[in-house]
C-alpha cells in the first residue's frame, strides 16, 4: 500500500508504505548496511517507523535499533522529490534479501 500526500507547501512529497521483513535472519548487519547504503543514494529523508518509534534509514545504528526480525512490520516513509523512487527501490531490496540464501 502506498500512501502519497503532498505537504501543504506543495514542494514536499511524502510517500509511505508498510513493509514486512521476510528474509530468514531479518534485517541484521549485512543487509541493514546495504539497506542504509541504498537509502543514502536518495535525496529524500527516509524513516522507518516501528511501534511508534522513528528510525533514520540513513543510519546503520538506527536501522539495527529498529530490530527488524523476520516477520516484523514497519512503515517506510520518505519525504522529498524522489520519495516515491526511494520507497519503491527499498521495497524491492527487501524482496531481494528474501531471495538470498546467505542473508
Amino acid at each position: 500500500m502506498i500512501l502519497r500526500r503532498s505537504h501543504p507547501n506543495d514542494k514536499l512529497i511524502v510517500v509511505s508504505r508498510e513493509i514486512t521483513v521476510q528474509n530468514e535472519l531479518g534485517l541484521h548487519a549485512r543487509p541493514a548496511a546495504e539497506f542504509v547504503r541504498v537509502a543514502n543514494g536518495f535525496r529524500a529523508e527516509i524513516t522507518l517507523i516501528k511501534d511508534e518509534q522513528r528510525f533514520s534509514a540513513s543510519s546503520l545504528i538506527d536501522v539495527l535499533r529498529a530490530n527488524l526480525d523476520r516477520g516484523a512490520t514497519a512503515m517506510l516513509e520518505a519525504r522529498g522529490a524522489d520519495a516515491e523512487a526511494a520507497i519503491t527501490r527499498l521495497e524491492k531490496l527487501l524482496i531481494e534479501f528474501r531471495k538470498r540464501k546467505e542473508d
